[in-house]
């Protein structure tokens, strides 16, 4: 996999203000407020800047947190995880590894197998659904 680099003119003329500020400087959308937080199809999620397959419906689960959230990746080389003590608190950032962009975090209070909640932002997400 080839590693994705744009200049942030570059990635300002592809991305709508939130998706920007989101996926290149490490926002978050609201809580609820997204477009996934709800949604039941079988299918993937990827990367809405890249297309890297990121997580799968069969690992989405109801946190109750106002996110999307999944107990492991697809492939656990296709994320990063990095330190964020933003805000005071250490967190997990996760990050695509194919274009550096901020997903959200990792949590450990998710349920077994993994016990982990990738919790993500709907924006920084495209859903891929299974026509089966």
């Amino acid at each position: 996999m080839i590693k994705i680099k744009k200049t942030e003119v570059e990635w300002k003329k592809l991305l709508d203000a939130e998706t920007y500020n989101i996926t290149r400087k490490a926002g978050t959308e609201r809580p609820f407020s997204g477009k996934y937080i709800n949604e039941k199809s079988k299918g993937i999620y990827l990367c809405i800047c890249c297309g890297n397959e990121l997580f799968s419906s069969n690992t989405k689960f109801d946190s109750g947190t106002g996110w999307p959230s999944f107990f492991k990746p697809t492939k656990k080389n296709n994320i990063i995880e990095k330190t964020d003590s933003s805000h005071g608190i250490k967190r997990i950032e996760v990050i695509c590894s194919n274009c550096d962009s901020h997903l959200g975090h990792v949590f450990d209070d998710g349920p077994q197998p993994t016990g982990l909640r990738y919790c993500l932002n709907s924006a920084s997400l495209n859903f891929k659904k299974n026509n089966e």
